[in-house]
């Protein structure tokens, strides 16, 4: 009987007009959160490398062949280059200036020997734990992280002598050896292998590893920097590129590719992230509009009912709950819509190419939360300042 008096001068369209807002404001901000937290994720753990980093060198032309223009790096460049507002970090890749060559020391496995080329970068670089890529001097296994070009053609060896292909994690099982040559003899150490990576043409060693080679078995040859590897921003990938570009770099296709299809999306999904927080922001403003006309339509009752003796919290209450109901409802139909659009625009990506994680984000589940508390606060926050006022009036 008592919230039947307090609502009986209910404008049911601009409640409506309210809902409908808080609705689409809602499930594309649980939408655009959940996207661009998957797209910012697409491709970790898929490789060593971290994420928008890219590994470039000079571009080759007549004036290399020519020996006019140099094709490695000075500090000066590098310096330069981390000057730039969209960058984050550049660092050079160092190589091996001696002979080396890796075998497989398993009894278990055919003998598998060849050349090989080393090098390192560093460790802020790779989505790899520090404490398992590391060596000092005197140890007596040096983990490596090994292309996946290698590993196809040990298998491509392996199915010639009509033995078993071997999988990532035999790999991993297999004992390895690494040949260290000079002019002056040649030293056998043990390596083995935690992790693969596509985007490195080259074993890489840890830098302790490659500093002490470097000094013992090449003292007097020239650390030259034929690589670096460009870590940018989130979302301005292009403006790498772009710097690529001017500065006649470049780097593989597919890293690139991934860079400049995550910064396209990434920036897509964020303005749809802030056209969603606007329309959240203003479908709220309505509601409460709605609330507070609600209430000076409901004065005379108010004011009645406390001279009757209803505490003003129960009339607060009674607001309360409405409209928690109210955007419970709100935000139950949004997760529905959004699992909805979740499962459609899954598929879009993944016959776009885009495979990405499908699981729920759970940052965007706590957006939906704290949106629903806003509005339960701020309603009753209102509810409260109005029949407070009118009980002290």
């Amino acid at each position: 009987m008592l919230r039947k008096l307090l609502f009986q001068y209910q404008d049911k369209r601009q409640l409506v007009i309210a809902v409908v807002g808080a609705f689409l404001g809602m499930t594309f901000l649980i939408t655009s959160i959940h996207y661009l937290i998957k797209v910012n994720d697409f491709g970790k753990g898929a490789d060593i490398l971290g994420p928008n980093t890219v590994i470039v060198q000079k571009k080759v032309s007549s004036f290399n062949t020519l020996n006019i223009a140099k094709p490695d790096f000075s500090l000066s460049e590098i310096e330069q280059m981390k000057k730039e507002s969209f960058i984050l970090d550049v660092k050079p890749v160092e190589s091996n200036n001696f002979n080396i060559t890796i075998e497989t020391a398993d009894p278990s496995v055919p003998r598998f020997r060849g050349d090989i080329f080393i090098q390192t970068v560093d460790p802020d670089f790779l989505n790899i734990k520090s404490k398992d890529f590391h060596w000092k001097q005197g140890d007596t296994l040096v983990p490596i992280l090994m292309p996946r070009d290698l590993l196809v053609m040990m298998n491509m060896f392996m199915s010639s002598k009509d033995m078993p292909q071997i999988s990532d994690e035999l790999a991993m099982d297999i004992k390895f050896k690494f040949a260290l040559i000079s002019d002056t003899g040649k030293q056998y150490i043990s390596c083995r292998i935690i992790g693969f990576t596509n985007d490195m043409p080259s074993v890489l060693v840890p830098q302790s590893f490659m500093t002490w080679a470097n000094n013992r078995f090449a003292p007097d040859a020239e650390q030259k920097i034929t690589q670096i590897m460009i870590s940018g921003k989130e979302n301005e990938f292009g403006l790498v590129e772009q710097m690529l570009e001017k500065k006649h770099l470049e780097s593989k296709n597919a890293q690139v590719a991934i860079g400049r299809l995550k910064s396209m999306v990434g920036t897509l999904i964020l303005v749809v992230l802030g056209i969603s927080i606007i329309a959240v922001f203003l479908s709220g403003l309505v509601l409460i509009q709605y609330l507070q006309l609600l209430l000076s339509k409901n004065l005379y009752e108010v004011r009645t009912l406390m001279r009757l003796g209803h505490h003003p919290n129960t009339l607060v209450k009674n607001f309360f709950v409405y409209f928690s109901k109210v955007f419970g409802i709100i935000g139950m139909l949004s997760l529905a819509a959004f699992i909805g659009f979740k499962l459609f625009l899954d598929s879009v990506f993944e016959s776009g190419g885009l495979y990405i994680d499908t699981g729920l984000s759970l940052l965007s589940i706590l957006a939906l939360v704290l949106a629903y508390s806003l509005f339960a606060l701020a309603s009753y926050l209102s509810a409260r300042k109005g029949i407070y006022e009118q009980n002290n009036g």
